[in-house]
């Protein structure tokens, strides 16, 4: 059992959603994103995603890919990423932390190496948008072995021929993508979202967590009223980068957390 696994088992006794936060690590730099972070679960965080600043981050918007790019002009790496989630665990040994991003900074610095740097850390799963199931043996697999949860990717296209591959090696949840394209790019409609996860949960008995195109309370309610819960990225990574203090960025988070817990 994970983190993540006990956080899904807490919630199902309370009858609640679960609501997902994402942020980039680093921005606009690592004492304002750590200030942020540690107030997560406060404003009713119950999973944190952390993204991991990449130089092509292809399957993010504009407001995402902005938020990376602040992160490493501000001097974010790997090593500063597991430095903040070490300083996170030093005072909150309860909330999962799911890193977020792409292979290649993973690729760079050694698989075994950083599955071993992840788990010291606090790390609790992964989420690598760009290795399909057909590459588990790179990542996937080590990293369950190493005790992370790996978190796979479904969307709208992932028709019922692929999702069996899609579940195969999935664990700690299964997050749904609401929408085409790229993070920030529409609003997700729950009467599309709905179908969809009944559809993925026929096939497990992993919670379904849908993402991309959330960017109220009312939504946060809507969706995670059709879902295990939501995550919201991009609105929060907004304000971030809008130059609000962290303060005003956890007043909006704690609604938004508001909002899925009351579905």
């Amino acid at each position: 059992m994970t983190r993540i696994d006990d956080t899904f088992a807490r919630l199902k006794t309370e009858g609640k959603k679960a609501f997902v936060a994402y942020v980039m690590a680093g921005d606009p730099d690592e004492a304002a994103s750590l200030e942020v972070v540690k107030g997560l679960p406060g404003a009713g965080v119950d999973i944190i995603e952390l993204g991991m600043p990449f130089t092509d981050p292809m399957a993010d918007g504009p407001t995402i890919q902005a938020a990376g790019q602040r992160a490493l002009e501000a001097g974010m790496t790997m090593d500063r990423v597991l430095a903040m989630v070490r300083t996170f665990r030093a005072g909150d040994n309860r909330t999962p932390i799911v890193l977020m991003g792409y292979y290649n900074p993973i690729y760079s610095r050694g698989v075994d190496r950083f599955l071993s740097e992840a788990k010291e850390a606090g790390i609790d799963g992964l989420i690598v948008v760009d290795l399909p199931p057909e590459e588990d043996s790179e990542l996937c697999l080590p990293a369950q072995a190493a005790g992370l949860n790996f978190i796979r990717l479904a969307t709208p296209t992932t028709d019922d021929r692929r999702l069996p591959k899609v579940l195969q090696n999935t664990s700690g949840f299964v997050y749904y993508v609401s929408i085409t394209g790229i993070t920030g790019a529409a609003s997700a409609q729950a009467t599309d979202v709905g179908p969809e996860v009944a559809r993925i949960k026929r096939s497990t008995d992993l919670p379904v967590i849908v993402g991309f195109g959330i960017t109220t309370p009312e939504a946060a309610k809507t969706i995670a009223g059709v879902a295990d819960g939501c995550v919201v990225g991009s609105a929060i990574v907004k304000d971030i980068g809008e130059g609000k203090a962290p303060a005003e960025v956890l007043a909006k988070v704690k609604a938004l957390a508001t909002g899925a817990h009351s579905a």
